[in-house]
């Protein structure tokens, strides 16, 4: 199975030269630490940042300097810091080219469920609705199962939703998944998992592509 960073570095494969890409909180961030050789995107963050580096070293870290996350991060030259009003007017415009996002839940026909739990205290929703709103491509990173074992990839979203039919990509510690015609179409399988073990984790309608192969790095 993938860790979080092998998520991140197999999403990374996705990103085209020139894209503006915003990378939500948890696994989608680094991503940032991983885009390919020669190709250049810019990173937007939706509290006002455009150009965002990599995570600093710790002899770099500059607390005054963070994403949407809280997390410290890296400026590259050129970039540029705005109030969060024009960063959301940049999402609204349809000015990204790729979201990145965790998910609590992904349901077959591109539900996605990231923001709330019931009953439980979590962060709020931040620039999540926006981004799926404004972005017509968007990939989640997550677990394929939550920590109780039940899988996160289902026929109908339990929690509150963040989009409805928006999500047509989905990277988990288990394989690459795409979401067509109401369908999880496994794309790619993580080193060392079988299609067993993806069926047996997958609640929503599963389809083997013909020429599902290993996941490469």
């Amino acid at each position: 199975m993938l860790d979080k960073n092998q998520i991140a570095q197999r999403i990374a494969k996705e990103l085209q030269d020139g894209y503006y890409v915003n990378l939500g909180i948890g696994i989608p961030t680094l991503v940032a630490n991983y885009i390919p050789e020669g190709i250049d995107v810019t990173l937007q963050s939706e509290n006002g940042l455009l150009g965002m580096g990599s995570f600093p070293t710790e002899e770099n870290v500059d607390a005054d300097l963070i994403n949407a996350g809280k997390q410290t991060v890296t400026m590259l030259p050129g970039s540029s810091l705005f109030s969060s009003a024009e960063s959301f007017e940049m999402i609204r415009g349809g000015h990204v080219d790729l979201t990145v996002l965790g998910a609590m839940e992904v349901a077959e026909n591109g539900d996605i469920a990231n923001w709330k739990i019931p009953g439980k205290m979590v962060k709020g929703m931040g620039g999540a609705m926006d981004l799926v709103a404004g972005t017509d491509n968007i990939i989640v990173a997550m677990m394929h199962t939550n920590r109780a074992g039940a899988s996160k990839l289902l026929k109908a979203c339990s929690l509150p939703l963040t989009g409805k039919n928006c999500i047509t990509k989905v990277v988990t510690n288990l394989g690459y998944l795409t979401i067509e015609n109401g369908a999880f179409i496994l794309r790619e399988l993580a080193p060392g998992v079988t299609i067993e073990d993806v069926k047996a984790a997958t609640e929503g309608k599963l389809i083997v592509a013909d020429d599902v192969k290993e996941m490469e790095f």
